[in-house]
């Protein structure tokens, strides 16, 4: 059987973490031991964004974590730990830290990353007026820049189709001003909602 299918199997084609129904894909539990059904689950796309800290962490969201911490499944324990560790600073995480068990091996699996070690801020790109940016949006130049290397300046007002976030650095995404494809500070853009 592959291994999708010992997944959705075994989640009732739902997401392991939340028990929603969406969209659910495959998530190796970095670092992934054995690679086996063991250290895969199956999670919706919100799960998955946040683990990943591609959206803000929402602390309600993970309540459900006082059920599945207790789950049999090593990647299940090791996601539900990480996760009760980054909202640490909710009362009712901190009690589920104290009362979860894990074998030492699952333990030591769960510590691999350090991801317990950072708080629950997530970086993501966004414009000067703090509004969220993403691949394919359209911004405004909120300032006159002049592009290094070249002789042009980009002026003030100047619309910026379809930009792409630069990946590793959330003060920076890259868009294609006459032609050609430049680095533009984030803090000097805002979305262009026209």
């Amino acid at each position: 059987m592959k291994l999708e299918e010992q997944l959705q199997q075994r989640s009732n084609n739902q997401c392991e973490l939340c028990k929603s129904g969406g969209p659910l894909k495959i998530y190796e539990v970095p670092p992934a031991p054995h690679s086996n059904a063991d250290d895969n689950i199956l999670i919706c796309d919100t799960c998955r964004a946040q683990i990943e800290k591609k959206a803000e962490l929402n602390a309600s969201h993970w309540t459900f974590l006082s059920e599945t911490m207790w789950s049999e499944i090593p990647g299940i324990q090791v996601v539900s730990w990480r996760m009760l560790h980054r909202l640490k600073q909710e009362s009712w995480a901190m009690d589920n830290l104290d009362m979860m068990y894990l074998s030492d091996e699952t333990l030591a699996w769960a510590k691999a990353t350090g991801d317990h070690e950072n708080d629950d801020a997530v970086e993501l790109h966004k414009d000067s007026s703090g509004n969220l940016l993403q691949n394919g949006d359209t911004v405004i130049l909120t300032k006159h820049l002049d592009v290094k290397g070249t002789s042009m300046t980009a002026k003030l007002g100047t619309v910026v189709k379809n930009i792409r976030l630069v990946e590793n650095n959330t003060e920076q995404i890259e868009g294609k001003i006459e032609g050609q494809v430049i680095v533009i500070l984030t803090k000097y853009v805002r979305i262009h909602n026209g």
